[in-house]
């Protein structure tokens, strides 16, 4: 059976793994060249390091923009794209690529689906985020049943004993909706090696005032093994900050820790790489594997910058550099979005503000 016959696969003009503002920006610019693209990342929203890392920072040197926060930029870059609706593909990461005799790709993600696609763009950043876990013996064997890296919308959890690990905004805010929940868990405790934390100053005040109240259980110390009877876990072993082990009777633990980016299985898949970074040739960024374009902080090359406006300019020749092997071989005409009408119908601008006379400008 070739890859095409078989079933549940998708095939695709381009594949962007990493929903960031390259990303984002990467699939903008393959929408003006009439390329569709998937987006797949491992987050469960689009936004990369703007949002993980600097969500409500501010940037100051992105072209035309004097101030935003990342939050802001991706709002726009999204709002941006919309006239080319991608198809998104979150919480999942791809696992597998196998280059196929017809000069295509066939891709694998981590939920088990299949791509067949004429280009892939990588513009994983720093590498896909993970949820940041503690080093202890058995706690993985109870994942998505008793241990958690997010606050499962559709969890009864009324008569449950509920640890959360973490000093991070979501951790804080997990346990400030629990309690105020219309049926709260039994008892919620949140865990950290001191009562320092990392979230915002309104949700501390929050936080404490429940915990004050006596609705949320602070306790300082840290996770050092699980109590497990037969195939359940049924307690927390941790060291308080007096020194002294103790147990909590726990049924489910919410590991809100923040995330770590791992380049994953990118490592493995045979590209041309220099201290974990792709190596690609500035020309149309592309990788040593045809078909493979790489943008943004995951490549490298001489005079590399990390920046964000870099990572623009970046996509713009991967797109160019693409092109020809989705469009027959075709190199597309570079048009500009102040005088064409044909980027006008695709961008779906009916006209130009009144006032306003398209000219063509000849240097």
């Amino acid at each position: 059976m070739t890859a095409t016959e078989q079933p549940g696969l998708i095939e695709a003009q381009a594949v962007i793994i990493g929903a960031g503002p390259i990303g984002l920006f990467q699939a903008f610019q393959l929408g003006l060249l009439e390329i569709s693209a998937h987006i797949i990342d491992a987050l469960p929203y689009v936004g990369g390091q703007c949002v993980e890392l600097y969500a409500d920072k501010p940037i100051y040197d992105v072209p035309g923009i004097p101030l935003c926060t990342g939050r802001e930029l991706i709002a726009n870059l999204s709002r941006q794209l919309e006239p080319f609706k991608p198809s998104l593909h979150l919480g999942e990461q791809v696992t597998g690529l196998e280059p196929q005799s017809d000069g295509r790709l066939l891709l694998e993600t981590s939920r088990g689906k299949r791509f067949l696609t004429q280009t892939l763009f990588i513009a994983a950043g720093v590498g896909a985020f993970q949820a940041r876990m503690p080093g202890v013996e058995g706690l993985e064997a109870f994942a998505g049943t008793q241990v958690h890296t997010a606050l499962p919308g559709d969890t009864q959890w009324a008569s449950q004993k509920v640890l959360i690990l973490g000093d991070t905004e979501s951790a804080l805010q997990a346990a400030i909706d629990l309690a105020n929940s219309e049926s709260p868990p039994q008892s919620v405790t949140l865990m950290h090696r001191r009562n320092v934390f990392t979230a915002e100053p309104a949700t501390q005040e929050k936080f404490r005032a429940l915990v004050a109240a006596g609705s949320i259980h602070f306790v300082a110390g840290q996770l050092n093994a699980v109590d497990i009877e037969g195939d359940h876990l049924s307690g927390a072993v941790i060291l308080n900050a007096e020194g002294v082990q103790e147990t909590l009777a726990t049924d489910q633990v919410l590991v809100l820790m923040g995330l770590s980016p791992k380049l994953g299985p990118i490592a493995h898949w045979g590209l041309d790489m220099e201290r974990r970074q792709l190596k690609v040739n500035t020309e149309n960024f592309a990788t040593a594997l045809p078909g493979v374009f790489a943008v943004g902080d995951v490549n490298t090359y001489p005079g590399k910058k990390k920046l964000i406006l870099c990572g623009f300019h970046e996509t713009v020749l991967a797109a160019f550099g693409a092109a020809p092997l989705v469009l027959n071989g075709k190199t597309p005409l570079l048009q500009y979005t102040t005088t064409s009408t044909k980027l006008h119908a695709l961008l779906g601008v009916d006209s130009l503000p009144a006032g306003q006379k398209s000219e063509k400008v000849t240097l």
